[in-house]
């Protein structure tokens, strides 16, 4: 099932597209114009329906096949980072400080040329819903979307997602069966103590000696509490204690992230950061008040489902260009919580020899374009087949 002609001869039509909607980044759930450029490609393609203001700036677009079926849904990103762009392209952003430094702009591309192509010929059995979600980037425009009702009025079976992947070479495919990429929480413990001149430390309870204790103590919970085959993050990345030279506050707050690939590990790490806090909270005489910020759960593919999605890439690109165990990302991605309610599969695409995901050089390869496009028409019409 190789490039349809109709997607390679529209190359240059997506490589437009997407550097259009490059130079227009838009955060979080402020995607206005992306999202109204979609609603208008989506029309333009003769979608049968056409729906805006999902999750607050969601773009939904349905298209029926020519015969009746199931419902699966596609899903792309939309908005971008505060990131100043170092791109040097010509088609950088021109919105200061925000950049589509994760190629979100090339997956509503890819998804807007399968629309054409699907909305066009409609071999398919069933229907197809295109999905296009704002605040992918912390914001948790999915959950938002599914709150809105998304999965249950358009009566979706099933939900897919796509990702581009910086170092994998354009035209290859990676997935593999359960979790893929990690559960992202954060934490922040604040130490109470007694503040006082920095010459009589003697009448204080340091809040940053506790507090240089407790960020050592943390990095033990991988090293020494977790199994070393179950994979577990726990990094400290911000540390805000006092104002002078010569006073010791009153209190500090210990700030990080945890990753993990498991519930069982999310939950048990949690436990540790608080017993730890605490205990070495007892230990110089001080209080921790322990806050954990649940965030993006572990996003986990359906074994049937991502098997499934392995196919199709190798009946598009050849099984060589495919790799159907490729190694968990300990980033995350809030296409899990679809994953939690529907089965499905989230599925990386190559983008070649590209500056990482979330850097300023970052842009996302073009020549990826027909690739991801092809791989949308293709699942689509192996999930929903016409009959015999």
């Amino acid at each position: 099932m190789p490039v349809s002609q109709s997607l390679r001869h529209a190359a240059s039509d997506l490589a437009i597209w997407r550097q259009t909607l490059h130079a227009m980044p838009e955060l979080l759930y402020e995607v206005h114009d992306t999202a109204a450029f979609v609603a208008q490609k989506l029309r333009e393609f003769g979608c049968d329906e056409v729906v805006t203001g999902i999750g607050r700036t969601g773009v939904v677009g349905i298209a029926h096949g020519s015969a009746p079926g199931r419902t699966i849904a596609l899903r792309a990103d939309m908005d971008a980072l505060p990131i100043v762009e170092e791109s040097g392209v010509p088609y950088a952003s021109v919105r200061a400080g925000a950049m589509h430094a994760c190629g979100h702009d090339g997956h509503m591309t890819m998804l807007l040329g399968a629309a054409r192509e699907l909305c066009a010929a409609r071999r398919f059995a069933g229907t197809v819903v295109f999905v296009f979600q704002p605040a992918e980037e912390g914001g948790a425009g999915a959950r938002a979307m599914i709150e809105d009702g998304l999965l249950e009025r358009f009566a979706i079976d099933e939900v897919y997602g796509m990702h581009n992947l910086p170092g994998l070479p354009v035209g290859q495919f990676a997935m593999r069966p359960g979790p893929i990429m990690a559960a992202t929480d954060e934490f922040c413990v604040k130490l109470h103590g007694r503040g006082g001149h920095a010459a009589i430390p003697h009448q204080t309870l340091d809040p940053i000696l506790a507090g240089s204790a407790l960020v050592q103590a943390l990095q033990q919970i991988v090293s020494r509490n977790t199994d070393p085959l179950d994979s577990l993050v726990v990094s400290v990345t911000q540390f805000h204690a006092g104002f002078a030279h010569n006073v010791i506050p009153e209190s500090a707050s210990v700030s990080g992230t945890v990753r993990s690939l498991m519930t069982a590990t999310r939950d048990f790490a949690w436990a540790r950061i608080r017993e730890i806090a605490d205990g070495i909270a007892m230990a110089h005489g001080l209080t921790a008040e322990n806050i954990y910020s649940p965030n993006y759960p572990v996003t986990v593919n359906d074994f049937a489902k991502a098997a499934f999605c392995g196919d199709v890439a190798a009946e598009l690109v050849g099984e060589a260009a495919v790799n159907r165990a490729v190694a968990p990302l300990m980033g995350g991605e809030d296409f899990s919580f679809m994953l939690e309610q529907r089965p499905g599969a989230f599925v990386f695409i190559g983008n070649g020899p590209s500056a990482g995901l979330h850097h300023p050089r970052y842009d996302f390869a073009d020549a990826a374009l027909p690739f991801g496009a092809a791989y949308w028409v293709a699942l689509t019409q192996k999930a929903l087949p016409l009959p015999a």
